[in-house]
């Protein structure tokens, strides 16, 4: 949610393949492009190539509200966060009703504007002057939210992308034709919304050194604070899970619309105060340590369900198959190249990655994907299949530059920001502790693709509409390290030695 306004040193470094979902979900099953391919061939007519066109629609791409909203006021945040979260639910909604209408939006060239659209955008005209009214209430002033309100429906060949929900800047999307497979599956997933058979790549197709590795020292040669922290806090083997987001969606049940794992703090929910996670349990060997670390799920779609197969979050939400812990979990926090590092404040929250980085374009997409004893080969648009004995990895390197007065900002982002290419802070920020997060999951068959037609996938959970593609991957950190142990990790980094 949310991006920097200044100016933002991407964190990836490949360009990521532009491409579009050619599947469409029927009412009674699974549609694909080439039906509507065959339409038109058939009659030929320029109204049935635009009826044909407009039956395509893989999904809905909004403008983000929440990254817009660099400045609300402090009262104002919780009413604003809960009508952020009222428009990821009816762009959801519409998304639904765009998968389960394929064969009426097959005839009628704009059943699409005018069923699904246009009521979308009316709901969101009341939401966006509910977020005005929240604002001014607090002494904020109003902003033009109206030019946010329309929304775009993504044909299949186009990819999402650029900024205010609109098609500038190209990314992954992935596109297969075909038909189903083995356990009555087709290249959309178990649940018809992703992943396809282009969202994945062998990694022994992938160069080596193709992106950059986390910012470590020891890969930049730095001189300044060489000393590193890690924690032990486990690899959620209680299956504490949730789709709340503390951080965007406070007091929103479901929030997130997709499930995350949590390791450290066991009283992170939607409703959770400060004092709520600094008095909860902690699953860290150091019981100084009481942070919260939470990424979304992995599952593989194999045909099963899991529990919350209909729950919100899960089937209710279009992510289904069977969750997979990681079967290791390192935290681990480095210093600056160029100089020392400071406390992190008392429930400092960062977000890296975006969860709607298929739709919002990539400007603040940090994400990761490798295998074991290849993780000198990393992707960012591509799920990796992993050789046999190879575990699929996923990566993050948090922000580590510091505004030195914010915890959290109004967009969740601000407050924060990434090194410049020389390892400096700009802006007056200051260098904190970077945490580095490596998830390792053995426990992942690797997927098959027969003549682009792709058996038991496995994704990360999204929200419906990103169609579960790889570059929506993230990853979330709250701190609560007690003022001891952290002024404990500040002078272990500082002095370069290595601790936990």
């Amino acid at each position: 949610m949310g991006r920097n306004t200044r100016k933002r040193r991407t964190p990836l470094a490949t360009k990521v393949i532009a491409g579009a979902a050619a599947l469409a979900i029927g009412g009674g099953g699974l549609v694909w492009a080439n039906f509507y391919a065959s339409a038109h061939e058939e009659n030929g007519g320029h109204h049935n190539r635009t009826k044909s066109r407009q039956s395509q629609v893989a999904t809905i791409n909004c403008p983000d509200v929440g990254q817009k909203l660099t400045k609300v006021p402090r009262k104002a945040r919780w009413g604003v966060a809960r009508e952020l979260a009222r428009l990821d639910r009816q762009i959801t909604d519409a998304y639904t009703r765009l998968a389960e209408t394929r064969q009426a939006q097959a005839g009628d060239a704009n059943y699409v504007d005018n069923a699904i659209l246009g009521p979308l955008k009316s709901k969101r005209v009341a939401t966006l002057d509910r977020i005005n009214i929240n604002i001014k209430r607090a002494g904020g002033e109003a902003r033009d939210l109206g030019r946010f309100a329309r929304c775009q429906g993504v044909p299949v060949e186009q990819q999402p992308g650029g900024d205010d929900g609109g098609q500038d800047g190209g990314q992954d999307g992935g596109g297969q034709d075909g038909g189903g497979q083995d356990g009555g599956q087709g290249n959309g997933g178990q649940a018809g919304n992703g992943p396809v058979a282009d969202d994945f790549i062998k990694i022994e197709d992938v160069q080596p050194n193709s992106r950059n590795l986390p910012n470590g020292l020891a890969a930049n040669g730095g001189t300044g604070s060489t000393g590193s922290f890690t924690t032990e806090c486990g690899k959620n083997d209680n299956a504490l899970r949730n789709s709340d987001n503390v951080i965007v969606a406070p007091g929103v049940s479901n929030g997130a619309q997709h499930q995350h794992d949590y390791v450290g703090n066991q009283a992170n929910t939607a409703f959770a105060s400060d004092e709520d996670l600094a008095n909860g349990e902690t699953t860290c060997q150091n019981q100084g340590d009481r942070s919260s670390y939470f990424w979304p799920v992995l599952r593989i779609q194999d045909g099963t369900q899991d529990i919350d197969q209909d729950q919100p979050g899960g089937g209710q939400d279009g992510n289904v198959g069977k969750i997979v812990a990681p079967t290791e979990v390192n935290l681990k926090f480095v210093g600056n190249r160029t100089s020392d590092v400071v406390a992190m404040p008392r429930a400092l929250r960062i977000i890296t990655g975006d969860a709607k980085a298929f739709t919002n374009g990539l400007n603040n997409a940090n994400t990761a994907w490798s295998c074991t004893g290849f993780e000198d080969r990393q992707v960012t648009d591509k799920y990796p299949i992993c050789p046999e004995g190879s575990g699929v990895v996923r990566t993050t390197s948090f922000q580590s530059c510091w505004d030195g007065q914010n915890s959290d900002s109004a967009n969740h982002r601000t407050h924060v920001d990434f090194v410049e290419a020389d390892g400096t802070c700009s802006n007056g920020f200051q260098a904190i502790p970077q945490l580095q997060v490596r998830l390792v999951y053995d426990n992942i068959p690797a997927p098959q693709i027969d003549n682009g037609q792709l058996v038991s996938p496995y994704a990360v959970d999204t929200f419906p509409e990103q169609l579960h593609k790889p570059i929506t991957d993230h990853n979330d950190f709250i701190n609560f390290f007690d003022e001891n142990l952290m002024n404990e990790m500040v002078e272990c980094i500082n002095s370069g030695r290595d601790c936990q």
